[in-house]
Order: C-alpha cells, then structure tokens, then sequence
C-alpha cells in the first residue's frame, strides 16, 4: 500500500513574513534542562530512570523560611517593591556579604533579581560593547558563553585542566588578556568540575589587573557548598571591590531553586545601570521571596551546615564508586556538588555516552560538552540526590561500561 496523499500545509498569511531578529540566533542553552525533559518523556513512557543531571539540591526549603513567605502572603505583600529589591532585604544581602567577603558594601550597591542569571545577563549588556572581549572557564557554565555572545562580546575561554585539579590556570589568562579585554568571569566553587580557586590565584588576578578597565563578574553562587578550605572571592582584594560584580543567591545554599531569588553586588553606578534594565524587564522580584530572603540570612544557618555534611558523604562515596568502574577515572571536587569523570578510554564521545547512559541504562548525567568544548572526554553527575540513588546509578553505569568493553573487546 502507497503512501497516503498529503496535502501541502500553507503558512498562515500573517505569519508568512514572521521571522526571528538575529541575536536570537547568538543564544545557546543549559543542556541539563533538555536532558531531564528528556528524562521525564521516559518516565512517562513507563521507564525507570535515575536523575543525576540536574544541578539542584534535592533538600526541600527549610521549614521557617517556607513559613516566611507564607506569613508575607497573609500580611498582604501581594505588590511591587522597588526594582533593585526590599530595602530589608537588600541590607540583609549588603550585612552578609560584608560579613563574609571582608569587605564594606552599603544597601545601594545590591541589585536583587529573580534569580541569579540576570546577574550575568545585565551585567554583560551594561558593560561589553560589541567586539569587547570577555575571559571565562571552559569547561563552564553554559550560560556564560550565550549571554557574551548575546551582548555582542567576544568569548575567550580559558581551559580547566583535570592535571591542574580544574583549577583555573591563572598565568593563562593573564596572557590571554588584551586591549579589547572588558570582563573576566570567575566561577568558584566551579560548575561543572567542582574546583576552588586558591588564595594565591585571586591574588595573581588581582595583582595583574588592579587599576585597569577590566572588570569582573564573581559567581559565587556555590560559595556556601566548600568540603575543603574556604571559598574566596577576588572582591576582597585590595583595589578589587569596585571592578567586581559579586553574583549570589538563594538556589544552592538554601534549597530554594524554584523560588528564584538572586542578587548581585556591585558598584553605586553599576548598580543603578542594572536596576533600570530590571525596571525594563521584570519590574522586580517577587515580594514574599524577597520576605523568605531576609529570613533564610537572619536564621538559623544549621540547616545549610547539615546538607553540606550530606554533600560531603555523598561526593566521598560516589567518587570512589567512580573509580573502581574500569575505564573511568575520578578527581574529588572541593566544592559545589558535580563530579566531572574522565570517561576517555572508552573511546566514545561524551556526547554519544551521556545519549547511551540515558536511553539504554536509564541513568540521566550531561556530557561535558555541555559546558563547553573543554568538556570532551567528561561527564558530569550531579550528587544532588539520595545515597540510594546515587548508588544505584553507578551501579548501572558500572554494568553498562562493562558490557561495552566486554563487547569492544570480542
């Protein structure tokens, strides 16, 4: 039997002219959103599938905090606030930053935004012209790469190397700075490899770019989740507050990736650059958060101190199942709560793999092409689930990469 006869579908006529501005085409994505949709089509079919993908706790929001927003709901903060945020909130954010970073910062220098990526978003369209050139890690967070080249920026990535533990090779990037260099993007603790920058890198970085046009973007958004050491930020060097925008927020430490609460730190005229782009924008962020926010800074900080326990336990056990699986190798990460397994003798791309693990095993992790194409040869594995789940997927790795090689083998 032939195939049936199909009619040509016509375009709308209002739609026949429709066609999407330019820059559009200059945005990426964050592929761990695709993959769990992805993941959760399985799950729908009825196939069971272990989360290792997603970069979010697997903790609930503390109960007090939950409270908080429930009681500002009843006590009516239905409305707009003003676009850089509460003025409670914004002196809880500038208490703790002083506090924690070394450094002086005063309520008008804080943004608060729905989330943190409009931290990297606004700060980028605020600060790099067209043809600008901004530094940043590769293997990095996806979202670096898109918003320079949505603005317009040029993207220079500097390479972790697994040799270096991860860690950003500091005299690297100093050479690979020019006269068209505008911002450095600094990400520790680092997804997707987990790495800290040592003391002595942020001072190098300071030393070298003290007093000039450069500027840089600090996500420290997993500054709180540090099994080893302490998280710095560059911002407390000296001459180095005022050429830094500090990214932070609410998502990691405090469980709270659904409510999207960020900010960003940053100097007095930078500040009100951003603010007008979220008045532009979003208007501001919602009021019972922005209320849940000074609580989650003002309490009881024990339960942040007890997941990160939890993290530790987990990162221990899961990176030496890692190991033990033949044809994968494992550094321990010092922060945040991603390993980044070199998977290069198996001989299959990270790409190919991750695609395989998931519809073949049922084990959902990303590629470490993901974050960039430094990523090849990596996966990353979130451990941001259960023991039992996490025990579980390796498990099922461990059987998958053994048949492989079994098979490669014959």
């Amino acid at each position: 039997m032939g195939e049936p006869t199909r009619k040509p579908v016509e375009t709308p006529s209002h739609l026949r002219n429709f066609h999407l501005a330019a820059r559009v085409s200059r945005l990426g994505t964050e592929t761990a959103f695709e993959v769990l949709a992805e993941a959760k089509a399985l799950e729908a079919q009825g196939r069971h599938i272990v989360h290792m993908e997603i970069g979010e706790p697997d903790f609930n929001t503390s109960g007090h905090i939950v409270e908080a927003a429930i009681q500002a709901l009843r006590d009516g903060w239905h409305h707009y606030t003003p676009s850089a945020g509460i003025l409670e909130l914004r002196e809880a954010i500038a208490e703790d930053v002083s506090r924690s970073r070394g450094i002086e910062v005063s309520p008008d220098e804080v943004v608060v935004t729905p989330g943190a990526k409009p931290i990297i978003f606004f700060g980028l369209l605020s600060l790099v012209e067209e043809g600008d050139e901004v530094i940043y890690p590769n293997p990095g967070f996806p979202i670096y790469e898109s918003m320079i080249r949505y603005a317009g920026g040029v993207p220079v990535p500097i390479q972790l190397r697994e040799e270096l533990d991860f860690r950003l090779d500091v005299e690297e990037l100093i050479r690979s700075a020019g006269p068209r260099t505008r911002m450095i993007i600094l990400n520790s603790p680092n997804n997707p490899t987990g790495s800290v920058l040592a003391r002595e890198d942020l001072a190098r970085l300071a030393q070298a770019f003290a007093g000039s046009r450069v500027m840089f973007l600090s996500d420290e958004i997993y500054r709180q989740i540090v099994y080893e050491g302490e998280a710095l930020s560059i911002a407390s060097f000296p001459g180095m507050k005022e050429a830094t925008v500090v990214l932070d927020g609410f998502s990691k430490a405090y469980a709270m990736t659904g409510w999207r609460l960020g900010y960003g730190v940053m100097n007095r005229g930078l500040a009100a650059a951003v603010t007008r782009m979220m008045t532009n924008s979003n208007s501001c962020t919602a009021a019972f958060t922005q209320r849940a926010g000074i609580v989650a800074l003002k309490s009881d900080q024990s339960p942040v101190t007890e997941m990160v326990r939890t993290f530790r336990r987990r990162r221990d056990r899961l990176v030496k199942l890692l190991n033990e699986i033949k044809g994968i190798t494992c550094r321990t990460p010092r922060g945040a709560f991603y390993v980044f397994p070199n998977i290069r003798a198996l001989k299959r791309t990270s790409t190919d793999l991750a695609k395989a693990l998931l519809h073949e095993a049922g084990v959902a992790v990303l590629s470490g092409t993901s974050f960039g194409e430094y990523g090849e040869g990596y996966l990353r594995l979130s451990y941001a689930t259960s023991m039992e789940m996490l025990e579980e997927g390796v498990r099922t790795i461990r059987g998958f990469v053994e048949r492989e090689l079994s098979s490669n083998a014959c």
